[in-house]
Formats: C-alpha cells, structure tokens, sequence
C-alpha cells in the first residue's frame, strides 16, 4: 500500500523544472527557409547610427541565432577564435541569401558581432541547462567553467545581474528598435535620440511610470548636456556615464545599444594613439624640416662669409680681377632690370685688379664702366654718381660708373677670347660622359649662349659654388593652387648648363617664367591656361597616395568657371611628358616627346579619368549615357628628341607655344607654326637662355 501510495506520488510529482526555464522555445525559422526556396527575400532597414530596425530586425535577429547553432560547434570557447572563419562566412552567406543587405564591411561586421552575441547566449543556456547535471560531462565547457578567474568573474556577474539598480524593461525590443517607436509615435523629423532619453525610455515599465532615481538621472543628464560639448562628450565620457558615475567601454555607447560605436554617434572617430607607420612618417617629416633648416642655415652662414669677404677687400680700395671677364678692358652691353629687363647703353668694362672709381673703392658686387652710348635716354644710373651728381644714364656719357657684375654682358666680338677659360673648364666636366654636348668656341656670327654664361659666372662667384647651396623661389597661389616656394640647387643649374636631364625644380622655375613674362596682367591668358603641380602629383605620388592626387586634380579643375586648359608637366620617374587637360571638355591632350602611347602610363590615365569623372559629379554636370564612361585622349603629333636627355626642355617648350598659340584646342598634327620633326638644338638652347635671364632678373643668384 505504502509503495501505491509512493508510486502515486511520482506520478503527480511536478516536471524537472529546468526543463520549464525556456518558455520560448529554440526555434529554427522554418518560414525563412521555406521563402528563400521561393526567392523571397526580406528587407531590412538601418538608422542613422547603422544599427538594425524595421519589420523585419527581430526576425532576422532570430534568425542569426539559428545559424550560429547550426554552423558554430559548442566546444568552441571564444567567438575570436580564427578556426571559426569560415563557419563565419557561411552565416554571412546564408544571411545574404533570405536578406537584402548591403554586402560591405560595415555590414558584415554589425551581423558578425550580433551572431557573437547569440554565440555567448547559447553557450550560457547550455551551462545553465545541463552542465549543472554532473552526470553529463563536456570537456571543454567542464574545464572553462571551473577555472577559478571563470569562477570569480562570474559570481561578480551574477550578483551584479541579479539585482540591477536601474532594470531594463523593454524585453527583446533594443534600444535601436525602441528609438525607432517612439520617433514614429512621436512623427518627429529627427533621425536618432540621444542616448540618456533612450535610456531613460527603456526603463519605463507598463505603466508608464517612472521611477524617481531614474528622473534625478535623466536630469542630471538635461543639465550636463548644457554644459559640456559633444567634442568633449566624445574625446572623455559621455554625459550619461557622467551621471551614472561608471566607465566608459571603449567601442560603444551607452544608451545606444549593439552595433553604435562613437565614429557612427559623433561621425567622428575617437582620438587613438599613432599606429607605427603613422610615426615613421611624422618623423620622417621631422627629419626632412630639420635637413631644410640645415641647408637654410648653411646658405646664410655662406652669404655671410661671402659678404665679409666682399666687404673685406673693399675696405682695402681694391677689387680682385673677375675671371669669367676678360682681364683687362673689353667692350660691353649694359643691362638694368627695373622696372623691366632691357638694354639701356654700351661701353667698356674695365676688370683690372686693385681699380678705384674716383678714387673710392668699388661698391660690392660692381665694376667699373664708361658708358659710350646710351639706348634709353631716361635710363637711371644703377648707383648715383656721388662726385658729379649724376642720375642720368644719358649725363654719364665719357665718364666712369659703377655698374653691377650681373647686368654687363661681353660683346660678341671679344667673347671668344674672354670665354676660353669657361670653355676649357666646361670641356673638362664633360670629359669621360657619354652623349653629353661640349660647348665649343663660337664662330663669329653663331649663337651664343651669353645668359648661360652670365648665370655660370654668378654661380662660380657666389655662394652657390658650394656644394649644398640652394636658392628659393615663391611660387604663387595662381600658378598651382596653392601657395609654396619651389627650390633651387646647385645641381638644377649644372644640369641647365651641361644640358643634362632635368628635375621638377627646374620645370616649376620655367612656369613660373611663363606666368610672369605671359600670363600676368593678361587676363585672356591667365584666364584660359593653368598649371598643374608636377611635386602633388607624380609617378611615385600616385601609387602612393592616389587620393590626394585625385583630391588635388579635383580642386584644382573646380577653380575653373570657364574653358581652361590645365598643362600638367608629368613625370613618369625617368621621362617627362606633358598632358593638356580640358575638364569641362573632358578631353586631354598626351603629347610626348618619345612617341609612346598613354597606355603605357595606366596609373597617370586612370587617375586623370576618375578626376575628371569627380570633377563632373561635384560640378552635377549631365553628360549622354553614351559619353558617361568615355573621356577623349588625343595623342598630338609633337616633335620628338632624338636622345635620351632632351624631354624635359622639350615639355618646356611645348608649354610656351601652347601659350603663344593662346587656342585651347591642340590639332591633332600639333601647331603649324611649330610643326617639325624634331626641335633642333638652337631652339633648345632658347628655352634655356629664357630661362638663365629670369634667373638674373629675379636676382636669385647674386655675388
């Protein structure tokens, strides 16, 4: 009877409990599956701070949670682990399958961090289900979960989640879902809410009640809000965790729930410290602005050692023999070059070595002349004659001035003979290289390179003979966009003078020529052509930083209003070529000097394209979907060298005539008044000596 009785007690004896936690139910989304053998897919939405919402957030939520159990062993302990790839993968795929969602990186990572989540809920289910059996035994989850420090974190956990001091209220709803409630309850035109108000909402239960230590926080938020910025609610701790006095978590906001970061909330991200190759690229900046301060301060110390020497033997009434000049006396030109470059008489030159003029020593940097004829009757005298108090060129005739080394030019007559030492010196820096010109003694009546010439007097007389020296030039905002100074070094003009390869300092010198002596106070010139810098954007420039080439090309093709034609130097690494860009056209002009194709050039073609295309997008241009992806190249049929040394003076002179020509469209045959084969030397050595004489009008090499 007792054992009826006992056997009738176990029959009405209550279920294992445990087997009633769950109430849901694990559920495995029959319906999505059964849709996406139909081709149906669902869509979801996204906020403006990328979290998930709309009809459809929940189900795929659910969703999630069913591929993380059917693709995620249990055994594996840490979401982390890189073994799980591509079982992550897979559940990416699968998502893509029954969803339309963008497939991006930000994208794929919100859903991953999600399936993490559902991957550390399922774990915590099985835990708490059957790991409390001792009878059942999983290794690895029996070994994690008696770890001490597991132990240890998880009693604070438990304690903690147990009794929260301000519960959560809203169930599975999120806070990205509820901000989506209550903004379309309240019909508002905003896209989010701040943080505390949706914190606040989320613990509002049924009723509708809220309680007092949930208001005093709410306020104390209100009134910090006031006070505080958002830069500095981003760069410390937001002004809910001020309130509730705990820490910030790097990598997500309070109040905002999975998947609001502080770049997606601020649209800005957090300040972080330098990664390494952010460091080495700061102090390689460092290491190049205190190299530019050496050179700088050695060309000064220069200057002034040259200047205490020229004040030196002055002060001694004597003036050494200039031996670029012919010793002696030598018929001359005389120059000035203010307000403008020009001639302005003719005289003799008198270098002869401890010479005085009216028994005074000559001033530094000048040598005596008489003056024969004078070709501009309102020429001012370089330095007033004290003595005679003469300031008329014209009143000096049959007398003797002062005159600057720089502006007296030999007559051809005895050039020869006061040039053998330079050409003899020049002959022997040649000797032994291969393809490079010697410059021989001039007939009578054949060109000569007499600015050239000038110029390397100056430059064997100055501090610029040292090695290391250079010389600055400022380079004008209307010229490339932006303002910068462009340097000169000894080594740009030995190139000039033994006519080898040139660089980029160079090229930008000879632009700079052509905006001052064409382009400025020419409003029809400077209007319709404009320069490209060939230092923002080069060959190494694009495959390095190919952004801010193409930010720069974009800017600077925006600067136009009209139909400008944009000449741009480019420099392949070891060859210079030029390119004639028209945006507004969308036509570009490839005229190259050794008669390649711009194919051989796709990273300079692609970022010119993609330019252009940038520049027709911001401008909101509308262009024939037949055009939408066709930019015209045209390769024009220029002259072309016949070695391997001359394209850099063959883009020059490209540019001039193109300026000269003052039409925006190239033919395709090139110019007629300039059409040849190829530019001889003479024409060469013209662009060279325009631009020695803009060396010495603007004074950059001086004694």
């Amino acid at each position: 009877m007792a054992s009826d009785q006992e056997n009738s007690q176990d029959a009405n004896a209550p279920d294992d409990t445990s087997e009633k936690e769950i109430t849901r139910g694990i559920t495995i989304m029959k319906s999505i599956i059964r849709d996406r053998d139909k081709a149906v897919t669902y869509n979801v939405n996204w906020n403006a701070d990328n979290q998930l919402i709309g009809s459809n957030a929940a189900k795929l939520a659910s969703y999630i949670g069913t591929l993380v159990r059917m693709h995620i062993p249990i055994t594996a302990t840490r979401w982390s682990n890189k073994e799980l790839g591509s079982a992550k993968d897979k559940i990416w795929t699968e998502i893509l399958r029954s969803f339309n969602i963008e497939d991006t990186t930000i994208r794929k990572k919100y859903i991953l961090q999600l399936a993490g989540k559902r991957h550390r809920g399922w774990r915590t289910f099985l835990t708490n289900k059957y790991l409390k059996d001792k009878e059942i035994f999983l290794l690895n989850m029996i070994r994690n979960i008696q770890d001490e420090n597991f132990k240890k974190v998880s009693a604070t956990n438990r304690e903690r989640a147990s009794n929260p001091t301000y519960a959560y209220k809203k169930g599975r709803l999120g806070y990205a879902r509820l901000e989506e409630k209550i903004l379309d309850e309240t019909k508002s035109d905003a896209t989010s809410l701040p943080p505390h108000v949706l914190w606040k909402e989320a613990r509002v239960g049924k009723d509708g009640t809220v309680r007092d230590d949930v208001q005093h926080i709410y306020d104390e938020c209100e009134t910090l809000s006031q006070s505080i910025s958002t830069a500095e609610d981003q760069e410390n701790r937001s002004v809910l965790s001020r309130a509730l006095n705990v820490p910030e978590y790097p990598g997500r906001v309070r109040g905002k729930g999975h998947g609001c970061t502080p770049t997606s909330l601020y649209k800005n991200p957090r300040r972080r410290n330098p990664s390494n190759q952010e460091v080495m690229e700061t102090l390689q900046a460092l290491q190049a602005q205190v190299l530019q301060l050496q050179k700088d301060n050695e060309r000064y110390r220069c200057m002034e050692k040259c200047s205490s020497q020229l004040k030196e033997t002055s002060e001694k009434a004597s003036i050494n023999c200039q031996n670029k000049f012919p010793e002696g006396i030598s018929s001359c030109q005389l120059y000035l070059s203010s307000p403008t470059y020009r001639l302005v008489g003719k005289g003799k030159v008198h270098n002869t070595s401890g010479d005085l003029l009216h028994h005074r020593p000559l001033p530094d940097g000048h040598l005596k002349v008489s003056v024969d004829v004078v070709l501009d009757k309102d020429a001012l005298l370089p330095i007033p004659d004290i003595v005679s108090e003469t300031t008329l060129l014209r009143d000096a005739i049959g007398s003797f001035v002062a005159w600057p080394l720089d502006l007296i030019f030999i007559d051809d007559e005895v050039f020869a003979q006061g040039s053998q030492q330079l050409s003899q010196k020049i002959g022997s820096r040649q000797k032994n290289k291969r393809d490079l010109p010697v410059t021989s003694l001039p007939k009578k009546g054949a060109f000569v390179p007499r600015y050239q010439i000038s110029l390397e007097t100056l430059v064997d007389s100055s501090d610029m003979a040292t090695a290391g020296a250079i010389r600055l030039l400022d380079m004008e905002e209307d010229i490339f966009g932006y303002s910068c100074t462009e340097t000169i070094g000894k080594e740009d003009l030995e190139h000039i003078f033994r006519h080898q390869e040139l660089g980029v300092g160079v090229i930008h010198t000879y632009i700079r020529f052509l905006y001052d002596n064409f382009m400025r106070g020419n409003d029809q010139l400077s209007n319709r052509f404009r320069f490209v810098s060939s230092s923002l954007v080069n060959k190494a420039l694009i495959c390095r930083e190919p952004d801010s080439c193409r930010e720069y090309l974009v800017k600077r093709f925006m600067a136009s209003s009209t139909n400008n034609l944009y000449l741009w130097p480019y420099n392949s690494g070891c060859h210079w070529l030029l390119l004639a860009i028209d945006p507004l056209k969308e036509v570009v002009y490839f005229l190259n000097s050794i008669d390649g194709e711009w194919t051989n050039y796709p990273d300079m073609k692609q970022l010119v394209d993609t330019s252009i295309k940038v520049f027709r997008s911001q401008r909101q241009a509308r262009v024939p979907r037949t055009k939408s992806s066709n930019i015209t190249w045209i390769k024009v049929q220029c002259p072309l060298q016949r070695n391997g040394i001359d394209c850099g003076y063959f883009v020059m002179r490209f540019m001039r005539e193109i300026i000269n020509m003052n039409q925006i469209e190239i033919p395709i045959t090139y110019f007629d008044e300039y059409k040849c084969a190829h530019y001889t030397r003479l024409q060469l050595e013209q662009i060279k000596e325009e631009l020695c004489q803009y060396f010495i009008e603007k004074r950059l090499i001086s004694i």
